[in-house]
Parts: C-alpha cells; structure tokens; sequence
C-alpha cells in the first residue's frame, strides 16, 4: 500500500524485492500488486505521483501487506488503509511495515501487546503514544510471526531479505542479495546505528577478513584468530565490527555458520553430523539449537519447506 507523503526509498526496495521477476530463482515468485486509496498520490515532497494503480480492494486478496510509512509520523493515515489493515489482520494476513511504517500498524491497532520496532529518531514518540506495544527500539526489525517491523530505511532491505529466506530458504534469500549486490541477510537483533560518530579517517574495511572467514567456516575459527588475521587486537576488532556491522565478532561468526548450514541442507544435505561439521557448528545439537533459534524451525522442518529435494 502506498499513501499520500509515503518514501520512495521503501516503495522502491518492496518493488525491487518481490516486484521484479527473478529467472535465477527456479521457483514461483511473488505476486506482486502495489495500491492506493486515491487514484493520484503525491509521494514525499511531491517527487512523483503515483497513478494507474489498484485500489485499496487489493489488499482483501494479499497474504503479505506492506504498509504505507511517512516521513512525518505526526501525520495520520488516511481512514481507507487503517480500515484495509485491521481488515487484513482479521483474516490472518501477514503485516509488514518499513521504518515509521510501524506507526500505521499501531494506529489500526493491530499492535496491541505486540513487539515492533520503528526508527530511532521516533522511538521516544512511538512509545508515548502506543505505550502497549512492546517497542524494541535498537534493533534492524521485529520479527513477530504474522507482523513485522524494520527499523530506518535501509533496514527494510534487511527485513526483506528475511522475509525471502522465511518464504524460499536461506540460499534463494543469498541469490537476491547478490543480484542486489547487498550484503547477504544482517541478524535482526543488530543495532540500528552506531553509537560514536563516524571518525575522519575510517579504519581500514572489515571485507578481507570477512571474506577469509567465509572461506573457513568449517574449520575452528576463535574471534583472536580473526584478530590475528585483521593485524588488530581482539578488543579493536570488537570495536570495528560493533562500528561497522553493529553486532559482535562471534555473533556475526555463528551467523555465518547457520547461514552456510542452511545452504547445504537446502542442497540436500541429509546428515546433520556432516552439515554440523563442514558448517563450523561443531555438533547436531548445536545446530539444532542455533537453527531453531534463527530461524524458528528444526533441521527437519527446514529441510521439509525448502530442500531442493522437496521443491
């Protein structure tokens, strides 16, 4: 849904990612509808108007939603989405909001007693004004099952990368992420921004050491031997990587790990022994538990919804 005053950066990322037909992807895409209450909207500062679209009616017929967000969230949206939205969580479809998008869900009031995130330049506001809604202001996105919720703009790539791998797998999410030329899936948990400013002189780019870690995921691997190989104490290398990936060396090592995992049992790979192992998650149990974890399914159910064997 698209509303008057709406970002053209979020249209452009949910048209970018479920919009545009992808022939690498060997497996039905999205059908994908944009719409709008007035036959003519104005988007953000009147920088084009969006015409020749569906009407509101569409949503009736959506599984997914992605609701309108604005730069101004002092603004209420009009009556037509609010109704669409409650209209769309009584019959069980998924919601999703990009950025102040949060504030239409809170609005039509499908929040209540919810967890959401928004912008941390609106945090304070959203919390005043939707106080039942459990706000977790420092993270990218919230994933609550049927409702959804990214945080600043660029983290509604993030959370669309993560709705791809929910709906086709961890390797399908990786091949959009590529075409996009888009760091493959960042942890939903990860900080919004980075707490000191940004310096004159930037340390040098976390990509050599990263890219040498991809390559031995399924050896051992300890956050000092990646300091080693960045030529940084462990303690720099806490702090570049919370800078420049906002999370921490072994959260984004094990990230890695379950990521690699689920790629090989997407390929088939049947022996959690064997995909533990060459993973560099060390036992079955632990890539039990790390992958319920990420993904809140087991390897069995994960294999069962996206194993190209299944497909």
């Amino acid at each position: 849904m698209v509303d008057e005053g709406s970002n053209p950066f979020e249209l452009g990322v949910a048209t970018e990612l479920f919009g545009l037909r992808r022939p690498e992807v060997k497996r039905p895409w999205y059908d994908f509808t944009l719409c709008a209450a007035a036959p003519r909207t104005r988007m953000h500062l009147g920088m084009f108007t969006l015409s020749d679209v569906a009407d509101l009616s569409a949503v009736d017929e959506a599984d997914t939603v992605l609701v309108p967000n604005r730069p101004d969230p002092e603004v209420r949206p009009c009556s037509g989405v609010l109704d669409a939205v409650r209209r769309a969580a009584d019959r069980g479809a998924r919601l999703v909001s990009f950025c102040t998008g949060a504030f239409t869900l809170a609005e039509a009031g499908v929040l209540e007693g919810r967890r959401a995130t928004t912008h941390w330049r609106w945090a304070e506001l959203f919390s005043a004004r939707y106080p039942s809604v459990q706000l977790e202001p420092d993270v990218l996105f919230v994933d609550d099952g049927d409702i959804l919720t990214a945080a600043g703009s660029a983290a509604a790539l993030d959370l669309g990368l993560h709705l791809i791998s929910r709906d086709h797998g961890a390797e399908v999410a990786n091949t959009v992420s590529r075409r996009l030329v888009f760091a493959a899936h960042r942890d939903g948990g990860q900080r919004q921004f980075v707490e000191r400013p940004v310096p004159v002189t930037r340390d040098a780019s976390l990509a050599p050491v990263l890219d040498w870690a991809r390559e031995r995921l399924g050896r051992p691997m300890t956050v000092n031997a990646l300091a080693v190989r960045a030529a940084v104490s462990p303690a720099t290398l806490h702090r570049r990587f919370r800078t420049e990936l906002g999370t921490t060396p072994l959260a984004w090592l094990t990230g890695e790990r379950v990521a690699l995992a689920c790629r090989m049992i997407e390929r088939g790979e049947r022996s959690l022994d064997v995909v533990a192992r060459e993973s560099g998650l060390g036992t079955a149990a632990n890539l039990r538990a790390q992958l319920r974890r990420r993904t809140g399914l087991s390897p069995s159910d994960y294999r069962r919804q996206f194993s190209a064997r299944s497909t």
